[in-house]
């Protein structure tokens, strides 16, 4: 990390109160003379950084370039030692560019955050609108040390991780539809994408690549989407860096002990499903029927036409009738 990464990340942990140039000089172990310098290349890249005589420097509340020291200010000692962030104006996907990182050897903990995307991508090859600045489109790299079957976990932990941070963010109340969408007041705001490469020999996985789009403030969507996706605002001026942090926050106290699922009680009493009538497609089979929970394993519970009962883990789900806002 450069001298002026760790001197934003030092103004991004006081942001709005001043910290002196000596204090900034001490902490790094630098010249106050590096200090300016990297101060004045922080004010060329953009940020508001008010100087004054006796008091030091201050980075401005209303100073909204995202950064990674943006994101890493909002979380704990521990998490910016076990995590490496980073984040670029933009990519293809960033679920790409990590699944790329990762055949190369790409380290657990690696977090690649995009401004835009120009080819967001969710499940079934469908893709995901990413414009620039209105929404959170990051990619955690996972190397789990647990078999290919708990990979449903990691999708079921991030979507209720996601939840809490919008929740948080946005005074909202978000509810999950199996097993990967966020829905707030009936319209989907987050969609999570996990990838996995399967190691055949042992079971177990070489890595998991974890992607998570959140809409930001976004005005407007394209026609195909104006009915059924919506945007995450709250009164902050970016919510990108604190939502982001809420997430990994949340998403790590659940992937540490993922063998406990501490996280499913919550994903079931945030379910969009239970009690609706669907109709479940997978591959060339449709099954209707009374969804009635999510069992132990993060399978859909569901009480057919015909009055028995089936438990699906993969497939795709249709509300058979009316909109899904209350």
């Amino acid at each position: 990390m450069t001298i002026k990464e760790q001197i934003l990340n030092i103004l991004e942990s006081a942001k709005g109160s001043f910290v002196s140039g000596e204090e900034i000089a001490e902490i790094l172990s630098v010249s106050r003379n590096a200090v300016w310098k990297g101060i004045n290349s922080l004010k060329a890249d953009g940020h508001i950084i008010t100087a004054v005589t006796n008091k030091g420097y201050c980075l401005s509340e209303n100073s909204s370039i995202f950064t990674a020291q943006s994101v890493y200010a909002n979380l704990s000692s521990a998490l910016r030692e076990k995590l490496v962030i980073s984040v670029v104006p933009e990519v293809g996907s960033t679920n790409t560019e990590l699944k790329a990182l990762a055949e190369k050897g790409g380290a657990d903990g690696t977090v690649l955050i995009a401004v835009s995307q120009t080819a967001g991508r969710g499940r079934l090859g469908r893709s995901f609108y990413s414009p620039k600045d209105t929404g959170l489109y990051m990619s955690v790299l996972l190397r789990p040390d647990f078999s290919a079957s708990e990979a449903l976990n990691i999708t079921a932990c991030a979507a209720v991780s996601a939840a809490r941070a919008i929740d948080k963010a946005a005074d909202a109340e978000t509810q999950i539809k199996w097993v990967n969408d966020i829905y707030l007041d009936g319209k989907k705001v987050c969609g999570i994408l996990t990838e996995a490469s399967i190691d055949f020999e042992s079971g177990g996985l070489n890595y998991a690549v974890l992607g998570i789009g959140i809409n930001l403030n976004t005005e407007v969507f394209p026609d195909e989407l104006k009915n059924v996706a919506a945007c995450v605002s709250a009164d902050k001026t970016d919510l990108r860096p604190f939502v982001a942090a809420e997430f990994l926050r949340n998403f790590f106290g659940y992937y540490n002990n993922l063998s406990e699922r501490e996280f499913l009680s919550e994903y079931r009493s945030r379910s969009l499903l239970t009690g609706k009538e669907i109709t479940f497609v997978r591959g060339n089979d449709a099954f209707n029927g009374t969804v009635t929970g999510i069992d132990d394993e993060m399978r859909l519970v569901v009480t057919l036409a015909d009055g028995k009962e089936a438990s699906f883990s993969s497939g795709e789900v249709q509300l058979v009738k009316g909109d899904l806002v209350k």
